[in-house]
């Protein structure tokens, strides 16, 4: 007597997984490394294999393609952001006070998410999902400096300053931090983020 086939289990949904020793998370950190040594358009899922010590097929067990890996890669970096200024948005101090919220919040993220803001930094725009990535951020800038410009209307920052500027210059400092920043694992807390807000506010604040 034959047997009709069992159907497939519903798909739950939940991350599946490849050869033992690499779960999603361990290998999209590998990803995004390997991407910011050689680039993310130079790295096939070829060079990805070959330093993942797995096949290509391996990889398919976690996403779908490159791209995938590179979305939420990016996702990673933008939702910390996004919430830093959120986080700052749903109090209600005064708008400078939100501000040094907003520095010290991205000074943390940068270093805690350091190569993934480090790939979100270097994307040219040449994908859906880069071009998604760029708009996200620069509605991040723009955020920053509608903040600036409530302080200069609020009199706790210089009015001299043009607020779509400033936010784009003090966004580019912190921003600078992945290029040489070094964190001293013996030092966790080695006042990096009371160092940019001093010196932000050195020029911000009205005298």
């Amino acid at each position: 007597m034959s047997h009709a086939p069992a159907s497939a289990p519903p798909d739950s949904g939940a991350p599946r997984r490849g050869r033992p020793g690499y779960d999603r998370e361990t290998l999209l950190a590998v990803c995004v490394e390997v991407f910011n040594v050689h680039g993310y358009d130079a790295t096939s899922m070829g060079t990805l294999s070959k330093h993942l010590g797995i096949s290509k097929s391996a990889i398919y067990h976690h996403v779908e393609s490159k791209e995938e890996i590179l979305e939420q890669a990016l996702n990673r970096a933008l939702d910390a952001l996004e919430e830093v200024l959120a986080a700052a948005e749903r109090t209600e101090a005064p708008a400078v006070q939100r501000l040094e919220q907003v520095i010290r919040g991205t000074v943390h993220v940068l270093v805690e998410q350091m190569p993934y803001v480090t790939l979100l930094l270097r994307l040219r725009g040449n994908s859906e999902v880069e071009t998604r990535a760029l708009e996200r951020r620069r509605t991040v800038t723009r955020r920053v400096g509608a903040l600036i410009e409530q302080a200069q209307a609020e009199g706790d920052l210089r009015r001299d300053l043009s607020g779509r500027s400033a936010s784009r210059l003090l966004l580019g400092m912190i921003n600078s931090i992945v290029d040489w920043y070094r964190p001293d694992p013996d030092k966790p807390d080695d006042g990096l983020a009371d160092t940019v807000v001093a010196l932000a506010f050195s020029g911000l604040r009205a005298p």
